[in-house]
């Protein structure tokens, strides 16, 4: 029993020793590894700061003279809880300075300017930050920062990661304004272009007369008018309910000079109710002006353009009257229409006449195009005083026009084949997924 009870106490010993080096041993290894996160939480470069390589402060280029721009190299420490935080002073490089922006490390590189590659070198090496002198006022110090076209500020920019701060030198930049804003001289370029376009084509339609496609409404201009001049009834020309500061109200009162040269030579009733003071004294020159060029001055009758109100259901409930008493043979509604497109259209169907439309107005086009002979669709509408009187200038500028939307349409489609070429390149480099795969899904269509 001696030597049993010594094997039980000697097994329970070493059973504790063994308890006892385990626990040490667990202990050990969760004080290193308690000290390896406490190594791991802290700023990877908490001993290794350094202040900022290649700091250089410039004038915003392409503004009004209110920006600075702040560039620095990155740096090996950037990464999680270290900022950067930039300083500005307008008293000299001695202070005092003032805290104007604050950013993360891993964040505003050169490369997330939205700026095109002409106007900025976008890399990933060089952060930036960019200061406006109102946003600065709008701190609190609004007296300092209030500057004129051209003002000199001080920067320096420090890195901190909480425990230590390192800054670098001071450097200096004068604000000012640009004559040219270099973001957007591709529209500075297309516009040249579209210009030298529409050019050619004025002076090519001066030599010879360009084609345009045949529009039907614009083609029974001349079948409206006889009619109306064989039945002795009137015509109706509306242009609209807008001012004359609307483009379609111009396009309007073009197409009635050309319409208006017509009926002095079939010597046709016009009528010309308006809404709108200032556009009845437009078109009553614009009316007299026609009469004189076809050689028929003595037929112009002042009264041809009249105002009745510029309230829009009483000028239609009017409008809508005269029609059912005098019953024209042709009615053109011409310019810029609210809720009385229908009702006026209604009316000149209701009395038989021949109706042409012309519109911008989206809303009102399925109503004129139900109740209407022929209807103009938005763009249409301008080309109708380039249809009709065949000057070379309006000739000219329309061919123009549809050389530039063509090349805007080709543009469009080459960008969106590059960016989806772009995005499977993309795809590609970052997952690893073969093109054969990426393509898979638009084998189908």
């Amino acid at each position: 029993m001696h030597n049993s009870r010594t094997g039980g106490c000697g097994a329970a010993i070493s059973t504790c020793v063994i308890v006892v080096l385990c626990a040490a041993v667990f202990m050990a290894a969760f004080l290193a590894g308690t000290m390896s996160y406490a190594q791991t939480a802290q700023p990877p470069s908490a001993a290794a700061l350094t202040p900022p390589a290649e700091f250089a402060v410039e004038d915003a280029p392409s503004d009004s003279g209110r920006c600075f721009f702040l560039t620095w190299k990155k740096m090996p420490y950037d990464g999680p809880g270290v900022e950067y935080v930039v300083y500005m002073s307008s008293q000299g490089g001695n202070g005092p300075f003032e805290e104007c922006d604050r950013f993360e490390s891993t964040s505003r590189f050169k490369a997330d300017v939205p700026w095109p590659f002409w106007a900025w070198n976008k890399t990933k090496e060089y952060h930036w930050t960019e200061v406006e002198l109102q946003e600065a006022a709008a701190t609190g110090k609004r007296e300092k920062f209030r500057t004129p076209k051209t003002e000199q500020r001080w920067f320096k920019v420090a890195a901190t990661d909480g425990t230590q701060t390192v800054e670098t030198s001071v450097a200096s930049a004068v604000a000012g304004p640009n004559w040219l804003n270099q973001v957007k001289l591709n529209n500075l370029l297309f516009m040249a272009l579209f210009a030298s376009v529409v050019l050619f084509f004025i002076a090519k339609a001066k030599k010879k007369d360009l084609f345009l496609r045949k529009i039907p409404g614009l083609s029974a201009v001349d079948e409206a008018l006889g009619r109306a001049t064989e039945m002795g009834k009137p015509i109706f020309f509306l242009t609209g309910r807008l001012g004359v500061s609307s483009i379609s109200t111009i396009a309007a009162t073009t197409i009635l000079g050309e319409v208006a040269k017509k009926v002095a030579k079939y010597d046709t009733q016009l009528r010309v109710p308006h809404c709108d003071p200032i556009v009845l004294g437009l078109c009553q020159e614009v009316t007299k002006q026609a009469y004189l060029t076809a050689g028929r001055p003595d037929a112009y009758k002042e009264d041809s353009n009249y105002f009745i109100t510029s309230d829009q259901f009483a000028y239609t409930a009017a409008v809508d009257g005269q029609m059912l008493r005098e019953r024209p043979a042709a009615c053109f509604y011409m310019g810029y229409y609210y809720a009385e497109a229908l009702l006026l259209a209604e009316a000149g169907a209701g009395v038989g006449a021949i109706q042409i439309a012309g519109s911008d107005a989206d809303t009102q086009l399925p109503f004129f195009v139900t109740v209407c002979d022929y209807t103009l669709i938005g763009e249409e509408l301008y080309a109708a005083s380039a249809y009709l009187s065949r000057e070379p200038v309006l000739l000219g500028s329309l061919r123009g026009q549809d050389i530039g939307k063509i090349v805007i349409m080709i543009v469009l489609l080459l960008g969106v084949l590059l960016g989806t070429i772009w995005v499977l390149f993309d795809l590609q480099r970052t997952t690893g997924i073969p093109y054969t795969r990426l393509l898979e899904p638009f084998r189908a269509f």
